[in-house]
């Protein structure tokens, strides 16, 4: 039997400026395709040129209007996210939608960031959190709607706040929760200061399920030279319908969350299906470990002095 399709409607996104990270392929390429199509112009920040060109080509032969162009960026490096705000801040222009969706994940051994952060921890969590701080005077311009995409990793665990960056002992999926645990946390922190402080940005968080994703797949940059061990089980229970989602489905509680004129602050999007696995996409309840206002002021502070950046509009 068929799988029945799964979608959801986004809104005209005319006249509007959307940024979203890590899409120069999977999910991320797909979100940046659907609101192009949807009237937004948008802004892909990439590592790999060539990749990006690509990915530009994609969303063209989908919604052939589409507006959209590349800037530099690399997230386990805190001088490229300051390049990159302080290229946007001179262009000048309001920020409507962003869209933290880049990530790593399982480096088959501990890596470090350029600025000697453990690779994931930097990356997922770090990068994104610098990289909101830079864009902030345009974010409240656009008074954007930020979303940051989680993971089921962040179900369990906890901050590691004894050796945030596992120079002690290292366990590669403890570090990944850790990292998605720390960047969920701070976009809730960051809804509640918007609203302490007048920003006038909303923030929310979106997981996309499990699903066949690049992010599974071989990943030379990260030394990972063939999938993880079950990337092949995903790709048929995924191809069956079985429980998982698809490549196609897995970007659509980011786009709810983004998009959708009813999305809510401070709350998470994600597959509404047995174990939020698949299925269409819905609000759901915070994890555990994102329900502690205490851990979430905590790892914004600690985020401050580690990336050395300040949240200030003007």
């Amino acid at each position: 039997m068929a799988r029945k399709p799964i979608d959801i409607r986004v809104p005209d996104l005319s006249g509007k400026l959307a940024v979203v990270t890590g899409a120069s392929d999977g999910m991320g390429l797909g979100t940046a395709t659907r609101l192009a199509a949807a009237g937004a112009e948008v802004i892909l920040p990439v590592r790999n040129p060539a990749k990006g060109k690509t990915a530009i080509s994609t969303i063209r032969q989908a919604a052939p209007a589409a507006k959209v162009s590349l800037r530099s960026l690399d997230l386990s490096s805190l001088e490229s996210v300051a390049a990159l705000g302080d290229t946007l801040r001179e262009e000048g222009r309001p920020i409507h939608v962003l869209i933290n969706n880049a990530g790593v994940m399982r480096p088959p051994t501990r890596q470090s960031t350029v600025d000697g952060f453990e690779l994931q921890f930097g990356t997922n969590h770090l990068g994104h959190f610098a990289l909101v701080a830079r864009l902030l005077p345009l974010l409240s311009a656009g008074r954007a709607r930020v979303t940051s995409q989680l993971s089921i990793a962040a179900r369990r665990g906890r901050i590691n706040w004894d050796d945030l960056n596992w120079d002690r002992s290292y366990h590669v999926m403890r570090a990944y929760s850790q990292s998605k645990i720390a960047f969920g946390l701070f976009g809730l922190e960051l809804e509640r200061r918007s609203r302490t402080h007048g920003w006038g940005i909303t923030s929310n968080l979106s997981h996309p399920g499990i699903a066949p994703t690049s992010l599974l797949a071989a990943r030379p940059e990260l030394g990972r030279g063939q999938a993880i061990p079950q990337y092949r089980l995903i790709q048929a229970l995924s191809a069956r319908g079985i429980l998982l989602g698809t490549v196609e489905t897995a970007k659509l509680p980011a786009l709810m969350a983004a998009t959708d004129p009813g999305a809510k602050p401070g709350v998470l999007y994600g597959p509404s299906g047995p174990g939020n696995l698949g299925g269409p996409p819905a609000e759901q309840q915070l994890y555990p470990p994102l329900r502690s206002v205490e851990e979430a002021a905590r790892i914004w502070r600690v985020s401050e002095q580690l990336t050395k950046t300040a949240f200030v509009t003007a």
